[in-house]
């Protein structure tokens, strides 16, 4: 299976930031189960990864920036 997608999530700001960051959850392809859709294994690691009661999000590999320079300074927005 190919896996196409990212799965992001705001990370809580560290003590004495303003800021929050985001992360961006990387499956590996040898985790796919056998029979297993790619929106079901999308589903399941996420809810392995993201802490609970975070919101996140699957998006396509494309939808992340190209340039990594600024990723500190990439903001989640639930849109």
């Amino acid at each position: 299976m190919d896996i196409t997608g990212r799965i992001i999530y705001p990370t809580a700001p560290a003590e004495g930031e303003s800021y929050s960051g985001v992360a961006v959850v990387v499956p590996a392809p040898e985790a796919v189960e056998q029979g297993e859709t790619h929106e079901e294994f999308m589903a399941r690691i996420a809810a392995k990864d993201v802490p609970a009661g975070v919101p996140f999000q699957i998006i396509s590999t494309g939808d992340l920036p190209a340039d990594r320079y600024f990723r500190n300074a990439w903001e989640y927005s639930e849109s």
